[in-house]
């Protein structure tokens, strides 16, 4: 039997949620409604998010010896996320400070703090550990970027599918890109990282052209409630967002690219993978948190089958137009 497994290199963070009317104007107090402390960090989000989606997970990162390690520690055993490789070292874990208004939008402040000590050495390790069980290796931007480089490159050469959401947005060497099998941007990172304002489906495809020139199969560029642009050498398809009420943002990214992981571990082809991804990225928009809004396997299920049954409906042919 083929490797189902998904392996997460990434971030581990303690999130810090307030949440207000609207967000402060520069050296403005407002007074918030409520605040949380859960789990977050891009590489937990997207860890628990396979786990949740059915994928056998493991974790590469770091965590802090102090009161918050045990939290996030505690909070990813469990989601299902095996802790064989996540390395308690000395200091503070990371902490993100999410402020997220009425309207769900949110700004954020991550200090990465122990997220600081992942080396390519604590890598490598954990490649061998699981290269055997996993298949697909995901990874983000909130570890030092050599770190993340050289997962790229590892992970390739150990015959994982490398999944990059390259967030936050950052420079990278152009060395890493004929690693990356699939990058999964949104507009703003798109922008960012291309020079190509991302505004609309032609220029996401202009931006998507660029992380093709240079190595890349495979670009997904998200554009909320606009949908995905996919895009490859040999087609470029655009698939519809699932109509939900957004309450909070924070992680539908995250939820999006752990399933998308999750699906192309288990063999789906790519378009049920995209879908996936973006029905567990609608449904994590609908609740407040990191964590605690990433789907499992069965609301996606659910989800997929009523919007399937709803564009049936509205198509005079009775064919689904994703």
């Amino acid at each position: 039997m083929e490797p189902q497994g998904v392996v997460v290199v990434g971030s581990i963070s303690a999130d810090v949620t307030a949440f207000t009317r609207r967000l402060p104007r520069r050296g403005e107090t407002v007074l918030g409604d409520d605040v949380t402390l859960v789990l977050g960090g891009k590489g937990a989000n997207q860890a628990v998010a396979a786990a949740r989606a059915g994928a056998p997970t493991w974790l590469v990162g770091c965590v802090g010896t102090d009161p918050f390690g045990e939290i996030v520690s505690s909070a990813l055993r469990s989601h299902g996320v095996a802790l064989t490789e996540v390395r308690s070292v000395a200091g503070r874990t990371g902490v993100a400070h999410i402020r997220v208004d009425a309207s769900g939008e949110n700004d954020i402040v991550m200090t990465p703090l122990a997220n600081a000590d992942l080396s390519a050495e604590m890598v490598d390790e954990s490649i061998r550990a699981v290269r055997d069980t996993a298949s697909v290796l995901l990874l983000q931007l909130e570890t030092p970027v050599d770190v993340a480089c050289h997962a790229a490159e590892t992970g390739a050469r150990a015959g994982l599918t490398v999944v990059l959401d390259p967030a936050p947005a950052r420079p990278l060497p152009d060395r890493v890109w004929p690693h990356v099998a699939v990058v999964t941007p949104n507009e703003s990172e798109a922008t960012a990282l291309t020079g190509v304002e991302v505004v609309d489906a032609e220029s996401a495809e202009r931006a998507a052209a660029w992380f093709l020139d240079r190595g890349v199969r495979h670009a997904l560029i998200t554009l909320g409630a606009a949908g995905v642009l996919s895009v490859t050498q040999d087609r470029t398809r655009h698939f519809p967002a699932y109509p939900v009420t957004p309450v909070d943002t924070t992680a539908a990214g995250d939820a999006f690219t752990g399933f998308v992981g999750a699906a192309l571990a288990a063999g789906l082809d790519t378009a049920t993978a995209i879908r996936r991804g973006m029905a567990a990225g609608a449904l994590a928009t609908t609740l407040p948190g990191a964590s605690p809004s990433l789907p499992d396997r069965k609301a996606v299920d659910e989800l997929l089958d009523a919007e399937g049954t709803a564009r049936r409906g509205r198509s005079p042919r009775g064919t689904n137009g994703a």
